[in-house]
């Protein structure tokens, strides 16, 4: 990366746009400014009607994102003052988001990045990458990464990878939910656009409503959730995509998707 490159770089890419954290030199750590920009890519891809999904990823093909940046000033500095951190508030932004996430995991993803991991909705990782918690060698721990992870991967599996801190392969991490599809490296970006293809052809309205919902009934009882979604599956049938995606199933035709 040169001194000129932004550390954050975004780009549409037909209908996704692409965030890529451009710090190889650094194994693409994290500090405030990453931070921001991450986030503000996110808010980018909502503002564009045009936009189907999201993909986040790294430069190079030896890290996704090593953590926070360990050097003085950096991934540790805190303002105490504040009762909210930009990475926990970056991880709150992701959750809340209406369009797809997709993480493309190009290499090693430690500490802070497995909290970029886990707040997407999917995720395709080259077969080489590694993964792993390993705060506690520094004093620390996955706090914040906790929060999302514990969701995703049995607890006795998490407490293993928080309390010992030792790396596991691509394979492991899909066997406990971590990423959906592992491939050669080769067939990384492939793999990545047949998911986005698998997206970007669907209802927008349905999908953005729809993770609307799972983010809803994620804190609901069964009877919660299930009163909550019976009345959201009557409002959906109201809008123009769901009229559209009916009409042409029965005139055997693809959907014009209007977004609305």
């Amino acid at each position: 990366m040169s001194s000129t490159e932004p550390e954050v770089l975004t780009e549409v890419r037909g209908a996704t746009l692409w965030i890529t954290i451009n710090r190889p030199d650094k194994r693409n750590a994290l500090h405030a400014g990453v931070i921001e920009g991450i986030r503000a890519g996110i808010r980018r891809a909502h503002a564009d009607p045009a936009v189907r999904a999201i993909v986040l990823t790294a430069a190079g093909e030896k890290a996704f994102c090593a953590g926070g940046d360990l050097q003085p000033g950096k991934g540790f500095a805190f303002d105490f003052s504040r009762p909210n951190l930009a990475y926990a508030d970056l991880l709150r932004e992701a959750q809340a988001a209406t369009l797809p996430l997709v993480a493309r995991v190009n290499g090693t993803c430690m500490a802070g990045g497995m909290g970029l991991l886990c707040m997407v909705d999917m995720a395709v990782a080259a077969d080489h990458a590694l993964f792993g918690l390993p705060e506690v060698k520094v004093g620390v721990f996955p706090m914040q990464v906790l929060s999302l992870l514990q969701n995703l991967a049995p607890r006795r599996v998490v407490r293993e990878w928080a309390l010992t801190g030792e790396p596991f392969d691509a394979v492991t991490a899909q066997a406990h939910g971590l990423v959906n599809h592992v491939v050669p490296a080769a067939e990384l970006d492939a793999k990545v656009e047949w998911l986005i293809a698998r997206l970007a052809d669907k209802s927008p309205t349905a999908i953005r409503r729809g993770k609307y919902a799972m983010r809803a009934i994620e804190a609901m009882s069964f009877e919660q959730a299930l009163a909550y979604t019976e009345s959201q599956i009557g409002l959906l049938a109201l809008t123009e995509d769901a009229k559209e995606g009916l009409a042409a199933f029965n005139e055997k035709r693809k959907p014009a998707w209007t977004g609305r």
